[in-house]
């Protein structure tokens, strides 16, 4: 099976390198191409991959062809590759707001896609992506499609009126988490921690009530009991976070974003 990448920036990087680290395709499988010639040089030297002459060349000779490109070109990327399309082509397309129903339309006949949002955590191999198919993806398909999917992370299938909330809740939330860690590491400093010493243990906290979080499948508000002592330290801190509004910014920062990827 030849997987070929149109567009090779961090996100198809990423996905090259977990499905290449986890074996599911050989370097000489992977076919890419990407209009900067940083990102084809970067792709090549990095991986190892095969660099093709132009997006229709990675068409005409790969088996899966995944769309890596941004919302704002994808239309016409898709006008160029249509004609070579074969029937039995797999296409997964990472763009953002871009529907099943948009992208057929766009291909002017009926494609296999698989339409997901990944979230940059992919590139540390931690990522987390939401997938739906279109209904003539079949099993077989959809297993080709998960494969690549978890080889840098973890991927859940939802139907696709919620991929909007996958924008937000996972696509643009790491930004939310780095603001977190970042806003933690300043007061560390403040209190007369080394500002590196202040980023490790902030990071370290986030990591690892996160991993609790999936490696249990208790309840978050159960786990954040569990900290909160009567009388201690913690819960004075949770009684500012609720005072101060932090629950309904976060909320208020992904209903705005949720909006926003509805109308890209």
């Amino acid at each position: 099976m030849t997987t070929g990448f149109i567009g090779l920036g961090n996100m198809a990087q990423a996905m090259i390198g977990g499905i290449l680290g986890k074996g599911l395709v050989s370097e000489g499988s992977v076919i890419g191409y990407d209009k900067a010639d940083a990102a084809r040089n970067n792709a090549a030297e990095e991986f190892g991959i095969a660099i093709a002459d132009s997006n229709t060349d990675v068409v005409e000779r790969a088996d899966v062809v995944v769309l890596a490109v941004k919302p704002q070109v994808i239309q016409g990327v898709i006008k160029e590759i249509a004609p070579a399309v074969k029937d039995d082509t797999l296409i997964i397309s990472i763009a953002p707001a871009k529907s099943i129903e948009w992208i057929t339309e766009n291909f002017g006949k009926k494609v296999k896609l698989v339409r997901c949002m990944p979230n940059t955590p992919a590139l540390a191999g931690a990522g987390m992506t939401g997938y739906c198919v279109s209904d003539n993806v079949t099993e077989e398909d959809k297993a080709v499609a998960v494969s690549i999917l978890n080889s840098f992370g973890r991927s859940e299938e939802v139907e696709e009126h919620l991929m909007a909330a996958v924008t937000s809740v996972s696509g643009s939330s790491p930004a939310y988490v780095f603001i977190l860690i970042e806003a933690m590491a300043d007061q560390a400093v403040a209190d007369g921690m080394s500002r590196a010493q202040a980023y490790e243990f902030a990071a370290q906290a986030v990591y690892g009530s996160a991993k609790m979080l999936l490696d249990t499948g208790r309840h978050p508000g159960e786990l954040k009991d569990m900290v909160c002592s009567p009388a201690g330290t913690t819960i004075d801190a949770v009684k500012v976070l609720e005072r101060d509004g932090f629950r309904a910014a976060v909320q208020n920062a992904m209903a705005a974003c949720t909006e926003k990827a509805k109308t890209l």
